[in-house]
């Protein structure tokens, strides 16, 4: 202790000037970037949309995210500091809204400095799920907390796979901080940027919105629609009225259950792996040596089968409903779906969280869960054998088809992400999700005969 003591004195006295002020000075490690690039970055990257909605003074910003990244780097009584923060004027919010529907304004009676300490007090009593800490500048270059605005969990829906999206934020800058060094810049809901682990991303490489995952379950889509419409054709054998559906609905009904279940896995922190697999692979019997041992196999059933029967019971039930409601002709799709509140609609779309619960709790377990592509539930504790041939470098998609790439070796990630990649060179047509302890989310796939992966902001 008395050495570092001694060894802290000096440093502090080689960076004294004449002045006899202390100057401490920090040193970027190289290919290492901090929040004053980030800044520039995100300038670079912001939408001012004819001038309605310009990028804030730019040291404004700089100085907002190193505040945040300083207090990222805090802990509050043992806890992680994280929270939302927004620079916008209180006036952009109403004083009236209430959650879930509406932001609710909550003025503080006095402003407060905007710095680490007042962040990390604020950031226990501000859960980032439902509240943002709203920021606006004094004029003079400084920055003041002038409130806090209610916003309830409905914005996170689009994430986690709700029915329901919430009140949508002003096209303001806001600043997610969700672990140490951890920033991501929002205009409003729109991904700007992230600044994780000393990198910046400017590429929101969602594979929920891209082409490439939903060709991988066309096959599935496609069986999903044609026994709904089996039913259809039943029900109006016998006179029934049932409106037509957009055939894009089982995707997004399939999509929403895979958000939910990653969300679940990332809240829980003890990672996860949920393996895609065209059915053949998954039965040990077809295959020979099985590639991957599973540990928990279920019994062949109905209920190893019971994801697809609900997705073509809520179509169903939603043709039903809007077919009473009205003779159009149109084909009803996801907003209807969003909106619809019939009672048997919610208790299915109910049943389709608690598979998601239930998904997300067997990869809790050591060992992947392991769904074919017809999303039939086969088993968990699934290890991917040792004997694949290793994969020795990877592509990191820098957009959603992967046409804009990186080559990574795989020498710096763990044995979870390694086994995906030697499951994902032997099968073409897998789908692997690994969730890490820290949150983070990779999607495993070859695209264009190389084992790839996209990572989910």
């Amino acid at each position: 202790m008395r050495g570092v003591r001694r060894l802290t004195r000096v440093l502090l006295s080689m960076s004294k000037r004449s002045s006899g002020r202390v100057n401490i000075v920090s040193h970027k490690e190289p290919g290492y970037a901090y929040p004053s690039e980030f800044a520039r970055f995100v300038q670079g990257r912001w939408s001012s949309s004819g001038g309605l909605h310009p990028f804030p003074e730019l040291a404004t910003v700089e100085h907002l995210l190193s505040v945040c990244y300083q207090a990222s780097l805090l802990r509050e009584e043992a806890r992680p500091v994280t929270f939302r923060t927004v620079l916008a004027e209180p006036a952009l919010f109403p004083a009236d809204g209430l959650p879930p529907q509406e932001l609710q304004r909550l003025a503080f009676a006095h402003s407060l400095p905007f710095d680490t300490v007042e962040l990390r007090r604020l950031s226990v009593a501000s859960d980032p799920r439902r509240t943002l800490i709203g920021v606006q500048g004094e004029g003079n270059g400084d920055l003041r907390v002038w409130g806090l605005i209610n916003s309830g969990t409905w914005w996170l829906r689009d994430v986690q796979g709700g029915r329901r999206a919430g009140a949508s934020l002003p096209p303001a800058l806001v600043v997610q901080v969700d672990a140490p060094g951890g920033l991501a810049v929002y205009q409003g809901s729109q991904l700007i940027g992230s600044l994780r682990q000393g990198r910046i991303s400017g590429c929101r490489t969602d594979p929920f919105v891209s082409v490439w995952l939903p060709r991988r379950f066309a096959d599935f889509s496609t069986e999903l629609m044609a026994r709904h419409r089996s039913s259809a054709e039943r029900a109006r054998a016998h006179g029934e009225r049932w409106a037509p559906l957009d055939p894009d609905l089982p995707r997004a009904v399939s999509e929403r259950m895979m958000k939910r279940v990653i969300a679940l896995v990332r809240e829980a922190h003890h990672g996860g792996t949920i393996i895609f697999v065209p059915e053949e692979y998954a039965d040990t019997g077809r295959t020979g040596a099985p590639l991957i041992d599973i540990k928990y196999r279920f019994q062949e059933s109905e209920s190893r089968r019971s994801f697809p029967d609900l997705v073509v019971s809520m179509l169903d039930r939603l043709a039903q409903v809007y077919g009473l409601r009205n003779s159009g002709s149109e084909p009803i799709q996801w907003k209807e779906f969003e909106s619809a509140t019939d009672d048997r609609l919610i208790s299915l779309d109910e049943a389709l969280f608690e598979t998601a619960y239930l998904v997300a709790g067997l990869a809790s377990v050591d060992g992947a869960v392991v769904v074919t592509k017809q999303h039939e539930l086969v088993g968990f504790g699934g290890m991917i054998s040792g004997e694949l041939p290793p994969v020795r470098s990877v592509a990191r998609a820098l957009d959603l088809e992967a046409n804009r790439t990186e080559e990574e070796d795989t020498e710096s990630v763990g044995a979870r992400h390694r086994s995906a990649y030697r499951l994902a060179g032997a099968v073409p047509g897998a789908v692997i999700t690994v969730i890490s302890q820290d949150g983070g989310v990779r999607f495993v796939s070859q695209q264009r005969g190389r084992v790839t992966y996209w990572e989910l902001e």
